[in-house]
């Protein structure tokens, strides 16, 4: 794997990356990310990852040209080079991809697929109706929320009714290029029989594209770090405090653009795991029966996040709100305990007026967004009563000094995550009484790198993915907000200077409306 040091970008590579970058992305719709099923067949696979080699090149290229075009001087960054080269090096192994070789068995057995119509049918009956809210409980042996494997992916699927449905308005190269496009016309989901032998050439090519995407996934896992890295080098050659106006809109495009990448190849290496061998599909039809799937959420296989019907790649179709919500309060607290050394945290009390809320969404995605708004909570609630607690303790008993009393005999406020379900979103609102935030400043909690911790750690060179401490990057809410708005919601904020301070998540109940690419 490339660390985009000793590897370059020769000239006729970039001038593929050019070519490329002309070209007009392809988007996917949640319609076709859940038209897999639980159990894909690989055939859908094999024609989606023909789908993938072709779309993501162009995606990387726009990256690549994007970075070389970053405002003030951000693009001459030593850490800026480091991830333009590695999106070049991720398009460089996609393009030198072998094409699959189609013998006509498998052409037959190609065209010769389900009609798309019933396919989402089946689904609908198994799941009761994707788009509906299902009701499940978790186990969470294997929960994604948990083991958080793909929580850095996501995917556009807001409405965006005041767009235009194509934004090449009139231009003829903008057209041309769209024609010339590698995915123009292509969908990513193509309905194949699931209930037969396919060829080894099918698995092999499958696990090919399933092998190179897990290598570039793993090369970009680190980006968000070094991209913080690179305005931090910016910050230091321009001598100033606050990111530009410019390089933040720049930042919001770039990382908002990285998770729909991100959730493409998070979906597709998922769903190359799911996707059923010949031994597994016996295996499976010996042990469950053929209609195992069915059993529903009272049935047999009730497993909640541990049943695998509940899962189409990273997308849960009946998440469950109050369980991803306690995961992260879990991980939340024990960050914060581990950071201040206490036994035990601030009480956060989880509030559901109506208990059970599921819906259609990626658990990894709602779990981060929480954590990192209760991470500040936590932080907020200590910081804010520690003085306060010690010196109500010395003036009760006037022996004590603040030296002497153990963080660990205060009483902490609790903090309140309440959740409430919509007609049209669910609204989770993290309430807590860590002092508050002055009004002047509450813009600036939305730049990148803008932080209230006096001196902000070191970022591990090593690290091949962005851990962020207790606090300290100023990336937790920016980043956040933009997992929301990606998904047609928003992250919100109120602060009441001196007392506390509330947050307001609405998460948009997905539909099948397709990715806003520009």
């Amino acid at each position: 794997m490339g660390t985009g040091t000793a590897w370059k970008i020769t000239s006729q590579l970039r001038d593929n990356i050019m070519k490329y970058a002309n070209y007009k992305q392809t988007s996917i719709s949640l319609r076709q990310m859940v038209q897999f099923g639980p159990n894909p067949s690989p055939g859908s696979i094999f024609l989606a990852s023909q789908f993938i080699v072709e779309e993501l090149p162009i995606r990387l290229a726009l990256k690549v040209k994007d970075l070389e075009n970053a405002p003030l001087d951000l693009s001459k960054q030593p850490s800026t080079i480091t991830v333009k080269n590695w999106y070049a090096q991720s398009f460089q192994e996609l393009t030198d991809l072998p094409k699959p070789q189609i013998s006509e068995q498998l052409q037959k057995l190609l065209s010769s697929s389900i009609p798309a119509s019933s396919i989402v049918n089946q689904f609908q009956e198994e799941d009761n109706s994707i788009l509906d809210r299902s009701r499940s409980s978790a186990n969470d042996s294997t929960n994604p929320a948990i083991n958080n494997y793909f929580s850095d992916d996501g995917i556009v699927v807001r409405h965006h009714s005041h767009l235009p449905h194509h934004k090449n308005l009139g231009g003829s190269s903008s057209s041309t290029a769209r024609s010339e496009s590698p995915t123009f016309g292509k969908t990513y989901y193509t309905s194949c029989a699931s209930n037969i032998v396919w060829p080894k050439e099918v698995y092999d090519y499958n696990k090919l594209v399933c092998d190179t995407l897990t290598t570039i996934k793993k090369r970009h896992d680190a980006t968000v770090a070094t991209m913080a890295r690179g305005v931090i080098e910016w910050k230091e050659h321009n001598k100033t405090v606050l990111v530009n106006a410019d390089i933040q809109n720049f930042l919001d495009r770039f990382y908002m653009s990285r998770i729909g990448i991100r959730m493409l190849i998070g979906q597709h290496i998922a769903l190359n795991m799911a996707q059923a061998s010949p031994t597994k599909q016996r295996i499976n039809s010996f042990l469950n029966g053929s209609s195992s799937s069915k059993s529903g959420p009272n049935g047999p296989n009730n497993g909640g996040y541990n049943n695998k019907s509940n899962y189409v790649g990273v997308i849960c179709t009946d998440c469950n709100v109050g369980e991803i919500a306690e995961d992260a309060i879990e991980t939340a607290k024990y960050v914060c305990e581990d950071y201040y050394g206490l036994f035990e945290g601030p009480e956060i009390q989880l509030i559901m007026p109506k208990e059970d809320i599921s819906f259609m969404y990626v658990p990894g995605h709602l779990i981060h967004m929480l954590f990192e708004t209760l991470k500040n909570s936590l932080r907020a609630t200590i910081e804010f009563h520690i003085p306060k607690l010690k010196a109500k303790m010395i003036a009760e008993d006037p022996t004590l000094t603040e030296e002497s009393i153990d963080i660990n005999d205060l009483t902490f406020p609790p903090i309140k995550v309440i959740i409430s379900e919509g007609i049209e979103d669910i609204c989770i609102k993290i309430s807590d009484e860590g002092g508050g935030i002055p009004r002047s400043e509450v813009p600036l909690i939305w730049t990148y790198l803008y932080t209230t911790v006096s001196q902000t750690p070191e970022l591990d060179q090593s690290q091949n993915s962005f851990k962020a401490p207790m606090a300290g990057f100023g990336y937790g809410l920016p980043i956040s907000r933009l997992y929301a708005q990606y998904f047609g919601g928003d992250l919100k904020l109120i602060s009441m200077d001196g007392y506390g301070t509330d947050v307001y998540l609405h998460l948009n109940r997905l539909s099948s409306s397709s990715e806003p690419l520009p």
